[in-house]
């Protein structure tokens, strides 16, 4: 579990296939030294186990059904990632829960500065909208913010000064793809009311019976 709370803004110091997918090396120079073997470590949104540690760097592994539902399998080295340990215990909880499981791939359609912040519309897959309302929370390449505006098939995000130039939104431009996680809350309540639909059903067959 994470709050979506960026720590660090990783770099990819190397990218290498293999059978299982592909295997990532990067520098957290900020981080480093918190990230234990076998700790989850959420990069762009993303829960991946850290494999290794050397130095500044740790190694994790994306499997094949990772870099087909994520943005992970387009990284290469050079590029930039935001880095967020899982919450312990004793944590405080300043954004929203976030699994690191993503949803959907969006693509950015639109960067604009409004004063000292800054508006990102996101074109995202249709069947997460049910999910995505006003002023609701949202995880974009890990990151929590909050939903702004909403229309047909794009959402918009505000983002203070702060958020923008700590985490990897500030080298974000038009086209670019981001992971998107929805509010957990609303799909648990979505199975809820599935759930009880059904049962309601259920109970309706029987008593006909």
């Amino acid at each position: 579990m994470f709050t979506g709370l960026i720590k660090d803004i990783g770099t990819i110091e190397s990218v290498k296939s293999n059978s299982e997918g592909k295997e990532f090396i990067i520098r957290a120079p900020n981080l480093y030294k918190d990230i234990q073997i076998d700790d989850s470590v959420a990069t762009n949104g993303v829960c991946l186990t850290a494999t290794e540690i050397k130095g500044e760097t740790f190694k994790i592994q994306a499997v094949h059904v990772t870099l087909e539902k994520t943005n992970i399998g387009k990284l290469k080295q050079g590029d930039k990632v935001n880095l967020e340990l899982a919450l312990r215990p004793m944590d405080r909880l300043g954004g929203h829960f976030v699994q690191g499981h993503v949803n959907g791939v969006g693509a950015i359609k639109s960067v604009k500065q409004r004063g000292k912040n800054w508006e990102i519309s996101i074109e995202a897959p249709k069947d997460l909208f049910r999910y995505i309302i006003e002023e609701g929370s949202i995880a974009v390449d890990g990151i929590s913010l909050t939903v702004a505006r909403l229309s047909e098939r794009e959402f918009t995000v505000s983002i203070i000064p702060h958020t923008y130039e700590y985490t990897i939104l500030h080298t974000k431009k038009i086209g670019d793809s981001v992971n998107i996680e929805v509010d957990m809350m609303a799909k648990y309540l979505e199975n809820f009311l599935q759930h009880d639909k059904r049962k309601s059903k259920f109970e309706e067959m029987v008593k006909d019976a």
